[in-house]
C-alpha cells in the first residue's frame, strides 16, 4: 500500500475557497480505482493549513489519479488559491491496517 501526505497551504482571505475547492476532491478521489481512503484535514493552529492522508493500494493508482481530471483543474487553480508549493511525501505502510 502506498500513503501519501499533502500539505495544501491557502492564500490570505483564499481559505473558504481553497477548503471548498479540496472538499470537491473527495467525492470523486474515493470513486477511483485503488483508492483505499482519501482523508482532507484543517489544522488546529492555522486555519489556512490543510492536509490529505491518502492511502492507495498500488503507487500506479496513486500516479493515475494525479492525472485524473479533478485533479489536473484543482492544479490549473494553484496559483490562484495556494501559497507556495504543494510538498508531496511518499510513505510505504509496513504495519498492517487497523480494523
Amino acid at each position: 500500500m502506498t500513503t501519501l501526505v499533502a500539505y495544501v497551504k491557502a492564500k490570505p482571505g483564499k481559505e473558504a475557497k481553497l477548503k471548498e475547492t479540496l472538499l470537491g476532491l473527495v467525492g470523486p478521489t474515493l470513486k477511483e480505482a485503488g483508492c483505499i481512503d482519501y482523508h482532507l484535514h484543517v489544522s488546529d493552529d492555522d486555519p489556512r493549513m490543510f492536509m490529505f492522508y491518502e492511502n492507495w493500494r498500488t503507487r500506479q493508482d496513486l500516479d493515475d489519479h494525479l492525472k485524473k481530471p479533478h485533479l489536473v483543474a484543482f492544479f490549473a487553480l494553484h496559483p490562484e488559491l495556494v501559497e507556495g508549493e504543494v510538498p508531496l511525501h511518499f510513505f510505504t505502510m509496513l504495519s498492517e491496517r487497523s480494523r
